[in-house]
């Protein structure tokens, strides 16, 4: 297993490993081409950018103090064994880089979590997830940092949430569906809150890592198979950011399901999808060393340069260190959570030795029903 751990072919046929290697070489001819055709691209991209008047430079918006930041992220995991399911979530906010002139501070990250047995059923993931989301955005609108910035995008929550809706309200009412359902209108009133961003001392922004979005390709007609976000880091110089315009609107019209007819559920529903029409999209590139930024944000930020000049600050300083790509405080939200999967094991393990106090009879039977499916387990 230690081998295994530093060498990543070590249980893999040697044949397919040389196979898969030679592939790997077309691969990479492949992606440069495709590289090289933005590259070649570029000054035309510019051109087009700055002739529709939507290139623009952080010190067009004038300068701001430096922002006190904090990033929000979730995690969930379900280990899947052969008596029950354990299933567990978390989100936590951690502060950002801390201005010189700042002294208030957070001592510590803060964080909402859950964790409980729960029975076979293929859904867990799923409700889970929206819990996830619920515990995430009761945190940013708890935040009582100047610019709360949230991973992926704004329109991420409503999704996974809808998604878990759908499975709550199946026949089959699961433990996590009945908490998921208790939380959903403080679910709706924080998001509504990130979504308005209506408060002039506040920003929430979100910042996707991965996004096939093309608002700008589109708008610029450009023939590319990338999406903004890849084609702008290569275009953008450091300093630099896109004038705002509005995220693009799917096919079919926003949609969430509700769990009751209740009155205010419905108009607080009403209120979030109006909100998430009117979102609005920039990228940045604040260094060389960091690729352009896709950061989304209600259009109460969008319309108000004294506020875009505030969170240009605010990323400018967080993207400050090298080798990380994205905000630090997200930076950090990520690798704490990330690790909630792997820590599900010992948690089992924890379960597993207060079931064998307990239990008068073999005690085999006890690490049966706890055994994880999956091998490495």
């Amino acid at each position: 297993m230690e081998i295994s751990g530093q060498t990543p072919f070590a249980e893999l046929p040697e044949a397919l490993v040389e196979d898969m290697l030679s592939k790997s070489e077309q691969v990479g001819e492949e992606l440069f081409n495709s590289f090289r055709e933005i590259q070649e691209n570029r000054d035309k991209i510019r051109k087009q950018l700055q002739d529709e008047n939507i290139l623009k430079r952080d010190t067009d918006v004038g300068y701001a103090e430096i922002p006190t930041t904090c990033g929000v992220d979730g995690s969930y995991a379900v280990e899947r064994l052969l008596a029950t399911d354990l299933a567990a979530c978390a989100s936590v906010a951690v502060e950002g880089l801390t201005p010189p002139s700042e002294q208030r501070h957070w001592p510590k990250p803060h964080h909402n979590s859950f964790i409980e047995p729960v029975e076979h059923n293929p859904d867990t993931g799923t409700v889970l997830r929206g819990l996830m989301m619920e515990m995430e955005l009761e945190l940013a609108a708890r935040a009582p940092h100047d610019i709360v910035f949230l991973d992926g995008s704004l329109t991420t929550p409503l999704i996974y949430m809808n998604q878990a809706i759908n499975k709550v309200l199946e026949p089959k009412e699961t433990s996590i569906g009945k908490i998921l359902q208790k939380k959903f209108k403080d679910f709706l009133e924080s998001y509504k809150i990130i979504l308005e961003s209506s408060r002039t001392d506040k920003l929430w922004v979100s910042i996707p890592k991965y996004t096939t979005r093309r608002e700008l390709g589109e708008k610029l007609q450009a023939y590319f198979h990338h999406e903004d976000r890849a084609i702008l880091t290569i275009v953008l110089s450091a300093g630099e950011f896109t004038e705002p315009i509005l995220l693009e609107q799917p096919k079919q019209p926003w949609h969430l399901k509700l769990p009751s007819d209740d009155k205010e559920l419905h108009r607080l529903n009403d209120e979030v999808l109006s909100c998430i029409k009117r979102i609005f999209v920039l990228y940045y590139k604040p260094h060389n060393w960091t690729p352009a930024l896709r950061i989304e944000m209600a259009s109460s930020i969008a319309t108000n340069n004294s506020r875009i000049a505030l969170l240009l600050h605010g990323l400018e300083y967080q993207c400050r260190t090298p080798g990380i790509m994205e905000p630090y405080p997200l930076y950090m939200a990520d690798r704490m959570v990330k690790h909630l999967g792997g820590a599900i094991p010992a948690f089992r393990q924890t379960a597993t030795r207060r079931m064998a106090e307990l239990h008068q009879g073999d005690i085999g039977e006890i690490f049966f029903s706890m055994h994880g499916y999956r091998t490495e387990t």
